[in-house]
């Protein structure tokens, strides 16, 4: 077919851009720094953290039983929000260091093949560390230093994650610091920062937003946390934000293509989309063509299976939601590499919800997949799901969206054939230029 009737995806490109429910800049490129509420604190490293966070919680590891137990002398869980003492943001400031530059053993785990920094280890690292900033947020100074607490509290969303366009090295000390920036009745904003010094000046490298639960252990239900009182206007901003963004997260829901059709704007795209893939000589609509420089959306698949073991559990005896999102963000990675053939960075993290918790024995099902393109930009979404091989039940338990910059001008466009993958082709549009 010739290229006068298959219409370059130029065109396609510069239809993205004319639309008006569209922003005409990628918003990842917008720096999003934050400056938060510090007090003077001793930092502790990754590991000492993960210690403190199981002495806080009041678990220890039973070797008989080869699993994490729960203390029995604890506190009484409140059953109002009145009955807990209300928390500054200070109250749960915390400082962790990863020392990268200093200990050798450390280092290796964060270094990839081609000497470089593997980003999901460091997603590991700050799903502890929002826990550990939760623990802290929710203690009682009435009760101590040494109280234990009675609460199960767990990832429930990783909001945004957002890179400043400085990269990582595994050769220096990595600094990490954060605090609860918001808290609902059950539920807590924690934002963190993650530094690390460059030519002798210490640089934000990114910023992220996590939204973590409170549970009843016994109940398995929702439990009331500390009220959280801003201090100054700069703490009653960062509270602000944190409510926008909880009512945002419900108008999106709303919006969500699983429940409601495209608007016309993002209809109109798809069918557009869809000519530039009909043989018009054919006069039929089931003859499809690749336009050019593109692959279709369905090669772009990319699968694995993992077996949960017992090594990757979390305090409550289930699998450890940083080791989820260090198995999908490698294979996005990976799929980000074979796509544009070379070595994409990680520029956004966003919209990582914990629908349920992963069982120890289940196997885990990943399904990555190359769902948006724009210039060099590429948006990439991992499903998983989880299959008890007893029973052979099936249940989604996160979806993760990585967008990527391959700095490859000329990056292939990615193609939906079918009317459910036009549907991630919006949803993935939606996400990278949000």
């Amino acid at each position: 077919m010739s290229k006068a009737v298959i219409r370059p995806l130029l065109s396609l490109k510069q239809l993205l851009r004319s639309t008006s429910c569209l922003s005409s800049n990628v918003s990842f490129h917008q720096l999003r720094e934050v400056t938060l509420s510090a007090r003077e604190v001793t930092p502790i490293t990754i590991k000492q953290a993960r210690n403190l966070l199981m002495d806080m919680v009041g678990t220890s590891y039973n070797t008989d039983e080869q699993k994490v137990v729960k203390g029995k002398d604890l506190l009484p869980i409140k059953s109002s929000q009145e009955e807990c003492p209300v928390r500054t943001m200070t109250d749960s400031y915390q400082e962790v260091i990863i020392p990268l530059g200093q200990d050798q053993e450390v280092r290796q785990k964060y270094l990839t093949s081609m000497q470089g920094f593997r980003f999901g280890r460091i997603l590991e690292d700050m799903d502890t560390f929002a826990g550990l900033i939760c623990y802290t947020h929710n203690q009682d100074p009435s009760k101590g230093q040494n109280m234990k607490s009675p609460l199960s509290t767990v990832t429930a969303l990783v909001d945004r994650i957002d890179m400043h366009g400085v990269a990582l090295s595994p050769f220096k000390d990595v600094r990490m610091c954060g605090h609860v920036t918001w808290v609902g009745r059950s539920s807590m904003e924690v934002t963190m920062i993650v530094e690390q010094d460059m030519d002798g000046t210490r640089e934000q490298v990114l910023t992220a937003r996590f939204v973590m639960v409170a549970r009843n252990p016994e109940t398995k239900k929702s439990a009331v946390v500390n009220g959280l009182k801003p201090a100054t206007e700069q703490e009653l901003a960062l509270f602000d934000l944190g409510e926008r963004k909880r009512q945002l997260r419900q108008e999106e829901s709303k919006k969500s293509l699983l429940k409601t059709a495209p608007n016309e704007e993002e209809r109109n795209i798809i069918h557009s989309l869809f000519l530039q893939t009909i043989d018009q000589k054919s006069g039929t609509f089931n003859i499809r063509v690749k336009p050019e420089n593109s692959v279709w959306m369905d090669k772009t698949i990319l699968k694995n299976l993992r077996i949960c073991q017992p090594e990757q559990k979390n305090l409550y005896n289930k699998i450890f939601g940083g080791f989820l999102m260090r198995q999908a963000f490698e294979m996005a990675w990976a799929n980000a590499a074979i796509y544009c053939k070379g070595r994409p960075v990680v520029q956004v993290v966003d919209d990582i919800v914990f629908h349920r918790p992963v069982e120890i024995g289940s196997l885990l099902f990943l399904s990555s997949q190359v769902v948006y393109t724009e210039g060099a930009l590429m948006q990439l979404k991992v499903h998983a799901e989880v299959v008890d091989p007893l029973t052979g039940s099936r249940h989604t338990t996160n979806d993760f969206y990585f967008a990527f910059d391959t700095n490859q001008p000329d990056l292939p466009h990615v193609v939906p054939k079918t009317y459910s993958e036009s549907m991630l082709f919006l949803d993935g549009m939606r996400h990278l230029r949000d």
